[in-house]
């Protein structure tokens, strides 16, 4: 359907009953349109929306229109577009907004149920992009068990008159960036496209903060494997940071086609001025991905280092038993030739026999254990 279409739609909806879904979330934006999820829970009055918001010229308008109201308003005008901020929303939630701004069924699909790679579709006009966002875990100490990284979505409708934003997971609040965004008008003003740039750029510095905590993590591990004791070291805290950065890996390596394809394709959804800010977000992609391929290697060479460690050690432990084996040896021989059996030993009751005995023993003992301990067996 096009936009014009839609706008006919949306013009006649006092006098058609048809698209009662899109009055229905109309009424809900209206009352709820201060609602702000600035914390990981679902908004306190039970709605998906979390804000909706109109920005002409860059600047924010007043409340107390309905959003199909505003919808027909921007349309008509030209200027300006709205800001739909949702968390998590159902189907029945999302099917009045996906019927008002005329969005694309397979689109609908991928914000509503989650879980898709990052990626960039083009439908007509408008834009859909999917963001694996990242959160770093804060633990008072890193066990084989210890939650590192957290992982949630971004999902951003993106035409001329509407930015719809769909997030899932716990973490990822919006509201700062709008905040952020609302303080420099000029950039607000470029329209929907920038918001979209903002929201790549937040998402990409949150991948840098999380590396540089993780490298502080694969620090600390470091020094324990090469410490005095480093054989003792637990391996499950190297296998788990693995999992922790192959999980970083699935979110953050994908975006890097959906981020050229922003940067170097013509869109009419985006202005080539745009592209070339996108350019730098491309960037700094690829410092991550580079960084997250150097843990992963420098995590395999601790492993290794680490598994070298207790061979030594435990080589060590082998040659401190078998030493002591072989100085038990001796005495263990004599006794097991004369059985200790007759007096005063050796040959039969020689007097001085038994002393000698217990003489050489002991020397040789003593002299094997020398001989060890200066070879480092012992």
């Amino acid at each position: 359907m096009s936009m014009a279409g839609n706008l006919r739609k949306v013009g006649n909806l006092r006098k058609v009953g048809g698209l009662r879904k899109v009055a229905r979330v109309a009424q809900l934006v209206r009352k709820h349109n201060r609602v702000d999820l600035s914390h990981p829970a679902r908004s306190p009055l039970g709605s998906a929306v979390v804000k909706c918001v109109t920005y002409r010229k860059g600047v924010r308008q007043d409340g107390g229109r309905d959003l199909v109201e505003e919808v027909e308003r921007i349309r008509e005008s030209g200027e300006g577009f709205v800001w739909l901020g949702l968390h998590e929303p159902t189907e029945e939630e999302f099917a009045g907004i996906a019927e008002l701004f005329d969005l694309h069924p397979l689109a609908v699909e991928d914000a509503i149920h989650a879980h898709q790679r990052p990626k960039v579709e083009r439908y007509d006009e408008m834009l859909f992009a999917v963001f694996k966002t990242v959160c770093y875990v804060e633990h008072a100490e890193l066990t084989a068990t210890s939650e590192v990284v957290d992982t949630g979505e971004i999902m951003v409708f993106v035409g001329k008159e509407f930015v719809i934003t769909v997030r899932h997971g716990r973490h990822g609040s919006l509201g700062p960036l709008r905040e952020e965004l609302e303080s420099a008008p000029e950039q607000l003003a470029q329209g929907p496209a920038a918001v979209l740039h903002a929201l790549a750029d937040h998402v990409v510095d949150d991948y840098l903060a999380v590396t540089d905590a993780v490298q502080a993590d694969i620090d600390q591990v470091e020094m324990d494997v090469f410490s005095k004791d480093g054989e003792r070291a637990d391996p499950g805290r190297i296998y788990q940071l693995k999992r922790e950065l192959l999980e970083l890996k699935r979110a953050v390596v994908p975006l890097g086609r959906p981020l050229q394809i922003l940067s170097t394709q013509p869109m009419r959804a985006i202005a080539p001025e745009i592209q070339a800010y996108f350019r730098d977000v491309d960037d700094h992609l690829k410092r991550v991905t580079e960084q997250i391929a150097a843990f992963d290697e420098l995590l395999n060479s601790i492993l290794q280092a680490h598994l070298a460690q207790v061979t030594v050690a435990q080589n060590e432990d082998m040659r401190k038993i078998t030493a002591w084996a072989a100085v038990i040896a001796v005495p263990t021989m004599v006794c097991g030739v004369y059985g200790m059996n007759f007096d005063h030993m050796p040959e039969l009751h020689w007097k001085y026999g038994y002393g000698l005995v217990i003489g050489v023993i002991v020397a040789t003992c003593f002299a094997l254990y020398r001989g060890f301990r200066r070879n480092g067996w012992l």
